[in-house]
């Protein structure tokens, strides 16, 4: 029987999450320069290299002002996933730590910050003719009538996937058609068997504020990503043989801006899809984080209150 050992990580790491275009680029700017932080970007799309519009990067400026880690570390044709992302991020929370600095981990990847706490669960590697089924019956019926089928077999997690969601409903069924057993099911296994990493001064904050302020800001950040240029950068990333078949040109903003090259939708279709589906991953996101009761909320507004309760913690820490 193989020894299990457990790594500790006992120095302070401080995490900044919330839902896209809340704030959290410049909070993470400032909270960098109160309390000596070098930033990690915990952003499923940012690692990407040539997407810094659609994936709203902290510009070069930023960058320059304070130390950045995972973002533009792979090329959007390559596979990046939360596995590859936890040791990354752990490799980049030693490097911080060496420096004397307190790594900040920041973003709205709620399933990043997951992996890094609680750990992968182990699941089957995808089973092709499954796969491939569930794929035709997503064209011949629809990913709705998928997901009530994923309800009645995973209604844990039917109800944290949405509807429209395909490639995960796909993959929840998978799962569940492979080994008989509901892919939450298999998470609160690993729960329970534990994690190979323990954070014992892990520090998070999350930023809300009012619903409908929030999607004002959506759409204000939508016409923004117009204005800087994602037309462009869409099309520089299909001059350099990025298709619009891959993972990385279906995800937000960047399959809407394929639809109106295309010439599928108009300027003003694109940008209101576009602003709507963006809406409704913040409501997503909402959902995801609010299901962690380590994290401590505080309206986007109280930058005096946030920057209090670090300085607390941190003592802790520190006397």
């Amino acid at each position: 029987m193989t020894e299990h050992f457990i790594q500790r990580i006992d120095k302070p790491v401080l995490a900044l999450v919330g839902p896209t275009a809340i704030g959290k680029t410049a909070l993470s700017l400032e909270l960098s320069q109160q309390f000596n932080c070098e930033i990690i970007s915990v952003d499923s799309m940012q690692v990407y290299r040539y997407m810094d519009i659609g994936t709203a990067k902290a510009g070069k400026e930023e960058q320059q002002l304070v130390p950045h880690h995972l973002i533009d570390i792979v090329d959007p044709d390559e596979d990046y996933n939360a596995a590859r992302f936890v040791k990354d991020c752990l490799a980049a929370i030693e490097l911080i730590h060496a420096h004397d600095s307190i790594p900040l981990l920041t973003g709205g990847t709620g399933l990043y910050f997951q992996a890094l706490k609680q750990g992968l669960f182990q699941i089957p590697a995808a089973d092709p003719q499954i796969r491939h089924a569930l794929k035709q019956r997503l064209q011949e019926e629809g990913s709705s009538s998928l997901h009530q089928e994923l309800l009645v077999y995973d209604p844990q997690s039917a109800k944290r996937i949405h509807e429209n969601d395909s490639s995960r409903i796909i993959r929840a069924l998978e799962v569940f058609l492979s080994t008989d057993v509901p892919m939450s099911d298999h998470l609160k296994q690993q729960i329970a068997d534990g994690n190979d990493v323990k954070f014992s001064n892990f520090i998070s904050i999350g930023l809300t504020c009012d619903r409908d302020l929030l999607y004002q800001r959506i759409n204000l950040r939508t016409a923004q990503l117009f204005e800087l240029g994602l037309e462009s950068e869409v099309m520089g990333l299909l001059d350099r043989g990025f298709g619009p078949e891959l993972k990385t040109m279906q995800s937000i903003g960047y399959r809407h801006m394929i639809h109106y090259i295309h010439g599928d939708w108009t300027l003003d279709q694109c940008s209101e899809n576009l602003a709507r589906d963006t809406r409704r991953y913040a409501k997503r996101q909402f959902t995801w984080f609010n299901n962690d009761n380590s994290i401590n909320w505080f309206d986007k507004t109280d930058s005096d209150q946030i920057l209090s309760y670090i300085e607390q913690e941190l003592e802790k820490f520190f006397l």
